[in-house]
Formats: C-alpha cells, structure tokens, sequence
C-alpha cells in the first residue's frame, strides 16, 4: 500500500489576491489580472501587459535588511509559505527538523535581481555590484530561505523544469512523503520574471499576446483569437503531509494527492509534440498512479496558455487518454485570468483544483468566445459552473518537452 499524502495548507500570493480566498473570489467572478505593465517603462515594447503583483509588502513577511539581500522570488515564496503554514496550523516548534523539507519550483529564478546587478555592472563598474548577487539570483535560494526560516532540516530541493517546475515540485514532495523520508514538506513554486530581458526574449519568441489595447481579453486559452500567453508572477504553496502525521495532530484535510506522472516529449526545445502525445502519457501516469479511471475525472485545470500549437496538443492529449469521455469532463483554464506565472504556474492551479474540490463549483475560461480548430472539449465559459468536484486533474506542460500531471481527490 501506498503512504498516503494529503494537503493541509494553502498559501498563495498572484495577480488576483494574495489569499487563497481572496484569489478564488475574483476567479469566481471570472477578473481578470492582467493589466499595463507598470515595473518599468514599456513605451516602445511590441508586449506591454502582463499579470503583475500589486499592493505587495515583503516588509510583513521578511525584515528589511533580508528584503534587500534576497530577490522578490524568494519574497513571493516566504509569504506564501508563511500563509500556508498558518492556514495547516503547523506547529514548527514541535515537529522533528529532520522530517520538515522544502521542495520547491521556479524557472527563472532570481532573473530580477540579475538583470539589477547586470545594470550596475555595466553603469558603474564591477566593485559596485552586490556581495549578495549570486545568493539573490541562483534558483535554489527559495527553498533555502524558507529551509533556515521554518528551520526544515530535510529534503531540500529545486526544480527549474520551466513551466512545468512547481508541479514537478509538488509530485516530488509526494515521492519523499511516500517512501517515509519526511513527515512534512512545504511545496510549491515562485516566480518573478516581469523584467525587460524576460519580456523582450519571450517577444522575439513570439510567444506572447501583443493585444495590448484590450490587456483583460488578452489571454485567449483555446480560443480560435487567441496569439500567445501574457506573462504572470507570483508563488503558491502547500504543506503536504504524510496522511498518518496530519491525523495524529489533528490537522484539517483539505484535499488528498492521489497521482502523480512525470514524462519528456523529447520533440522540440520549446514546441509541444503536435499530437499531446507526451501530455497523454502524463495525463495517463497520474491516473494509473492515483487507480482511477479517466471517467472519475470531474474536473481539468488545463494547461492552457494561449499559444496556437499547444493548447491543440493539449486538447489532442486528452482526447487521446479519455476518449469517448473527453467531450463530457469540463475542462478550464485560470491563466486566462491569472497570467502564466511559469515556474509557479503548477502549484497556483493546484490550489484552485482543491478550492473546486472544496466548493464543488469550476472557475471560468475567460475571453474563450469561439473554440479554435481542434479544440473540441467542454471548455468551461459562461461564468462559473456548480459541479461536483471529487477528482480534479491539473496539468503543466514546459519548455524542453517536460511535462507534469497531479491529480487531486476529496479526502475520504
């Protein structure tokens, strides 16, 4: 018998709130994040939207002296393991560091402070730049600073598998949990990439939306308009716990991890296999993993960022693993409100698959009018649906042909 995992926290800092409630408010009400950029000047940018974080004190999460010596992704990601750690009732003074770790996901990392540091480098000369640049910049810092926080002594880990990151991170976690190497494990991913070098690469990518003059109907998920994702940031966390330990302290189960599948594309460095068939055997591991059959599904968190080819491939992926069902399970997709938040991308949706879970009720696909050709699924679109939610599947889909799939199931 498997060693079961369930969820016990949930921490959140995005574009539409920085609660869990408060983000799962403005989906219902199908908002929209994305807006003009405001970080720095983007007059003369071919893109000039995406989903930013406002109104974001790191101030009430780290001191000033660690806000300045880390960069805003490892800001993201110790309030939202702040909150989730709150929301599990966890109590770190009693727990054995050793059974506390960390894995967490990003794909860019701390590109903020080195674009920063590669500023003043250039303006004012190499003995200016930072003491701190390489710690604030390296990827793993995240998971390191929440490690010496939380004083979590086990596992401790980094995934940067791009878009796919916290997804892996969080069916990793599970992985620990189940072979009994942890007890605990705060999980999840951050991202703050809204720089000029991200925006001007992914526009020279193409890979963007450039409807700048409409930024909350930018973001066009299986819609026959749709011309590229709008870049997001932010971070979500969960505490995952070994089933056993959550009960013998009495913890609130908010939902259980049943599946996890992990699988390459080995097709192309940034396009999907045109077929999903990568996608398909994700899709098809988490299920196996989890026993369920793919009619047990209620519910599927897309992928589902906008671009042309991919969500084809994705619609084509499950297709191929539901068959006859994949034209009755609803399907959605939330970064046609949230923005793609890359690395941190897994880990919000996996939030929002345990709030429908909790509520029985699917967020909208916004700004989805008219199914593009190949996309033929019940996309969830007129406003949000009451549907009872006991199996809920999200998938994360990355550059390099990595692929993550997590199904989510009630606690029972």
């Amino acid at each position: 018998m498997k060693e079961r995992v369930v969820v016990t926290g949930l921490g959140v800092i995005s574009p539409l709130g920085s609660t869990p409630g408060e983000l799962w408010e403005n989906l219902l009400e199908g908002r929209s994040g994305v807006r003009e950029i405001t970080k720095f000047d983007v007059s003369g940018y071919p893109v000039r939207i995406a989903a930013e974080i406002r109104d974001f004190d790191p101030v009430n999460y780290l001191d000033r002296k660690e806000v300045r010596r880390t960069d805003p992704c490892t800001h993201y990601a110790m309030a939202a393991a702040t909150e989730a750690i709150d929301d599990a009732g966890l109590p770190i003074s009693d727990l054995t560091p050793e059974r506390l770790g960390v894995v967490l996901g990003t794909g860019q990392g701390g590109i903020t402070s080195l674009y920063d540091q590669m500023q003043v480098f250039l303006d004012r000369g190499l003995r200016r730049v930072s003491p701190f640049c390489i710690p604030m910049m390296i990827s793993n810092m995240p998971a390191g600073h929440l490690s010496i926080n939380f004083e979590a002594r086990g596992p401790n880990l980094t995934l940067t598998t791009a878009c796919a990151a916290s997804a892996h991170a969080v069916g990793e976690a599970m992985h620990y949990l189940r072979r009994n190497e942890a007890d605990v494990i705060i999980t999840g991913g951050t991202e703050s990439g809204i720089v000029p070098i991200s925006l001007a690469a992914f526009t020279s990518m193409r890979a963007l939306s450039m409807n700048n003059d409409d930024p909350e109907g930018a973001c066009r998920p299986f819609d026959a308009e749709r011309d590229g994702f709008v870049l997001g940031e932010g971070a979500a966390v969960l505490v995952l716990e070994r089933l056993e330990h959550a009960r013998a302290r009495g913890a609130e189960i908010l939902a259980e991890l049943a599946g996890y599948g992990a699988t390459s594309d080995a097709h192309h460095i940034t396009a999907p296999s045109p077929d999903g068939e990568g996608g398909a055997r994700s899709m098809q591991l988490s299920l196996n993993d989890a026993g369920i059959e793919p009619e047990q599904v209620d519910y599927i968190n897309a992928h589902g960022t906008g671009t042309p080819t991919g969500d084809v491939a994705e619609s084509l992926a499950i297709e191929d693993v539901f068959g006859d069902y994949a034209t009755c399970v609803p399907v959605g997709a939330t970064k046609s409100m949230t923005g793609h938040l890359l690395g941190a991308a897994g880990a919000l949706e996996s939030v929002i698959c345990i709030e429908a879970i909790r509520a029985g009720v699917i967020p909208p696909t916004i700004n989805l009018t008219s199914p593009g050709e190949g996309c033929n699924l019940d996309y969830v679109t007129e406003g949000a649906r009451e549907h009872p939610v006991d199996v809920a599947l999200s998938n994360s889909f990355g550059f390099g042909g990595q692929n993550a799939s997590l199904l989510w199931r009630r606690f029972a």
